[in-house]
């Protein structure tokens, strides 16, 4: 037989945030170029005509990146971004905004169809956990096109 004390027993969570660098030492971004300039300088340029590959910045209220993280890397035609991935890492950041990237192999800056309906199926449920997604940029070494800028999001 269970005692009752026993069902009462649970692994307690608990939520921690230690960054590593002050505020006033983060990169701001106010505008796609910057956020291109940070991306393209932690993109490995060896694989990025090679494999698709999906990333996001996180910025705090004032546009400051609180990180990069690695969503996903797939092959020449296509990667998965799992928005559980890219909005459990946004709120163990504490951020408050997200933008995101990712590659076209082809070199191809253009948004899919399909990028752009994971573009706004993102920025929907981003409006429900008050994380504003900013922008999508799809990059190439040599330039990127921001679905912000164009006003699509």
């Amino acid at each position: 037989m269970v005692l009752q004390s026993e069902l009462l027993e649970v692994a307690e969570v608990q939520i921690t945030y230690k960054p590593k660098f002050k505020v006033s030492e983060r990169p701001q971004v106010s505008r796609s170029q910057h956020a291109y300039n940070i991306l393209i300088q932690h993109w490995d340029l060896g694989k990025i005509e090679l494999l698709e590959e999906f990333k996001i910045l996180l910025l705090n209220r004032r546009n400051r990146v609180l990180g990069l993280v690695h969503i996903s890397s797939g092959g020449f035609s296509g990667t998965v971004a799992d928005p559980k991935v890219i909005f459990t890492a946004a709120l163990k950041a504490c951020a408050s905004g997200i933008i995101l990237c990712h590659n076209h192999p082809s070199g191809e800056l253009d948004p899919s169809t399909e990028d752009l309906a994971m573009t706004r199926r993102l920025k929907e449920a981003g409006k429900l956990l008050d994380l504003q997604i900013l922008d999508h940029l799809i990059i190439s070494q040599h330039g990127y096109y921001s679905i912000g800028d164009d006003e699509i999001l």
